[in-house]
């Protein structure tokens, strides 16, 4: 059902149902935020709530409300929701709790849960256990506690569970112009998604942030992020509540190096979202987008009067995906104009403090490390919290070298608290994004050079199967070799002499296995190199009825790990990894979604900590990459045509040599 989510979110018209302390501070802060639309409290006994003149029930009110904030008990909100749909009402925030996210302290929660949804019908319900949204651009609020919130004529979009999360970052010093704060509760029946698309249809957002505890449904958020990239508004995620779900399957290598979170973030890296871990980065970041939107790439320069400076920021860079290119021809005859002879130049710089006051000489300096191929130029600057008087020409450098340049330019505090919120507002005015700490800077650098157009094609969808069979390693193979997978020439037969029998019509040395076993090295079930005369009394050590005798491949360069694990929430979670022996040890390995285009699984590959081994290393051959590529798109193509029945499939190693990709070890299980 698609629910119009803009009359709720910007309305004309606010109700406040309730008359206890949580709805007089909605009506209260709704008028301290100068809202120039109608508010009325609804109360059945009350004259008036917070002094604005009450209703005595909802047939009562001069029209139907755009927004209603209902702060009455569970078992009364679902006849009040009911009655506020059917007179047409924009849209309720559910304040109480005691629903889903009470199942463990009451059984009948998540029923009445359900009542509510089917109370509200088309109407749009935020909640239940909520706080609502404050509505900064219009001054339209449904929010029962303090918050930070100023008026603004532009920001970003932040939407959260929590609403206690939502009140701190409200309450922000960082110069970020807040243009909504929307918390979902347990999103009964409006998504975040859902909103999200919503309020990218107001044009005053700059960006959005995503403070994601799981996906509901991926193909709302598929649809999000096309939207999003569609209208130019970046978004970003602070990702938490790591799902257990990819560690249901345990038979695999790739079920253990998976782990919890590889789902989530193979999501993201589809939809084109960046990813941040913090809080601050999470503001500062969307501070950066506000300014400047996304980052064409992760190029950066900077600037600062100490060797100390230059060190630590260099250091600290050396754990993120950005450069520092070094300096043109172009920018070192700028710089060596305005520093003059005694400055070392490089990128990045220490321009010592010989320019010192001189705001148009430090602008200059300054604009010498901005030009073509930098995507970001921070001046790092710590404002004194005693008198910062001194420093106004840093100030002055900064806006002169906007204005002059138009290249994109940041003031980054190594503290944060070390950037005034007064300097950093003027600087935001000048167009300077102000960053506060320097490991909130590089991180936020980062996240904005992160977001991209979102995969085209639509994630693969996992059901919640859990429990299956495992596939013997001849049957796992013939299934991917109908698929394309390349294997070797085998047999599976029972007892030695029927395997010394099997080897006369194949070609030595070869490698003998158990069948029926997950892991067959932990029973000593894997003998290789086996010469021809030696399989049957090598078959006669091996403790199982069936054998597997198969040709070895001997020109290898490498081997990977290619895996595929369910994972409900994310669709079918696809690992590549350093393969063989090297899987535990080394654990070096990506994951994607299902499907991934061919162009993202050589990317994907190409970031592995065995890539040189692929390419070619020391005078080595290269392997076939083409044919890897291959390899990799036939196990997703038997995952696609098997969706509906595959939990997990694992090919390692996949032996890579200078012509071929053959799959030696397979795995499927299935319900």
């Amino acid at each position: 059902m698609t629910r119009d989510l803009g009359r709720l979110l910007r309305p004309k018209s606010i109700a406040v149902v309730g008359g206890g302390a949580w709805c007089q501070q909605v009506i209260t802060q709704s008028r301290r935020m100068s809202f120039a639309g109608d508010i009325w409290p609804v109360h059945p006994t009350a004259f008036e709530v917070a002094g604005v003149r009450a209703y005595e029930g909802l047939e009562d009110l001069p029209a139907a409300p755009d927004a209603v904030f209902v702060g009455i008990n569970r078992h009364a909100t679902i006849p009040l929701i009911a009655a506020l749909s059917a007179m047409g009402a924009g849209g309720a925030v559910c304040f109480a709790s005691g629903f889903s996210e009470a199942l463990a302290e009451d059984e009948t929660s998540h029923s009445l849960q359900e009542e509510l949804v089917t109370a509200a019908g088309a109407m749009p319900v935020l909640g239940p256990n909520c706080y609502g949204f404050i509505n900064a651009l219009d001054g339209a609020l449904l929010w029962p506690d303090q918050h930070g919130a100023q008026t603004v004529s532009r920001g970003v979009a932040i939407l959260t569970q929590s609403s206690n999360i939502a009140i701190n970052l409200s309450m922000q010093k960082r110069a970020l112009p807040i243009a909504y704060m929307v918390t979902c509760g347990n999103m009964a029946q409006t998504t975040q998604a859902e909103i999200a698309a919503a309020l990218i249809d107001d044009p005053r957002v700059t960006a959005v942030g995503l403070h994601i505890e799981g996906f509901k449904d991926i193909r709302e958020w598929e649809a999000l992020a096309a939207k999003a990239h569609q209208k130019s508004v970046p978004l970003v995620a602070l990702k938490v509540g790591a799902s257990e779900q990819a560690r249901a399957a345990t038979v695999s290598h790739t079920a253990s190096l998976a782990g919890s979170d590889v789902g989530a973030q193979a999501l993201l890296d589809r939809l084109g979202i960046p990813r941040v871990t913090a809080l601050p980065d999470f503001l500062e970041t969307l501070k950066l987008l506000h300014c400047y939107g996304p980052l064409p790439a992760r190029n950066i320069a900077s600037i600062s009067c100490s060797g100390g400076e230059v060190s630590l920021i260099a250091d600290m860079a050396e754990c993120t995906a950005l450069t520092f290119p070094p300096l043109t021809e172009v920018q070192k005859t700028q710089l060596r104009s305005a520093l003059g002879p005694m400055v070392a130049l490089s990128n990045p710089l220490d321009y010592h403090t010989y320019i010192w006051r001189d705001g148009a000489a430090m602008a200059r300096a300054w604009a010498g490390m901005t030009g073509e191929g930098i995507d970001l130029t921070l001046s790092i600057v710590d404002f004194p919290t005693t008198d910062a008087s001194d420093w106004e020409c840093t100030i002055e450098a900064a806006l002169g070298v906007r204005a002059e340049t138009g290249a994109r330019f940041a003031i980054a505090a190594t503290l944060p608290e070390l950037l005034p919120l007064d300097t950093a507002e003027r600087l935001i005015e000048g167009g300077v994004v102000p960053l506060m700490g320097l490991h909130e800077a590089l991180s936020s650098v980062e996240a904005a050079s992160a977001v991209r157009a979102p995969a085209g094609t639509p994630v693969c969808l996992a059901g919640p199967l859990d429990t299956g069979a495992t596939l013997t390693e001849g049957a796992s193979k013939e299934a991917l070799a109908a698929f394309g997978l390349q294997v070797p020439l085998s047999r599976t037969v029972t007892g030695a002499q029927a395997a010394q029998a099997a080897a006369l019509d194949m070609t030595a040395p070869f490698a003998i296995k158990g069948v029926g076993l997950a892991h067959k090295s932990e029973h000593a079930a894997v003998r290789l190199n086996v010469e021809a005369q030696d399989v049957g009394q090598v078959a006669a050590l091996i403790a199982t009825d069936e054998i597997l005798i198969e040709e070895m491949i001997s020109d290898g360069v490498a081997e990977l790990l290619i895996g595929v694990v369910r994972d409900p929430a994310h669709g079918f979670v696809l690992t590549l990894g350093a393969g063989g022996v090297w899987t535990e040890i080394l654990r070096d390995t990506i994951s994607l979604l299902v499907p991934s285009t061919p162009q993202d699984i050589r990317a994907a590959l190409s970031k592995l900590k065995i890539a040189p081994l692929l390419t070619g290393y020391r005078g080595q051959p290269a392997a076939e990459i083409t044919k890897v590529v291959e390899a990799i798109s036939a196990i997703q193509s038997y995952v696609i045509a098997h969706a509906d029945s595959v939990i997990e499939i694992e090919v390692n190693p996949l032996i890579c040599t200078p012509t071929q990709a053959v799959a030696v070890d397979a795995l499927i299980r299935k319900a």
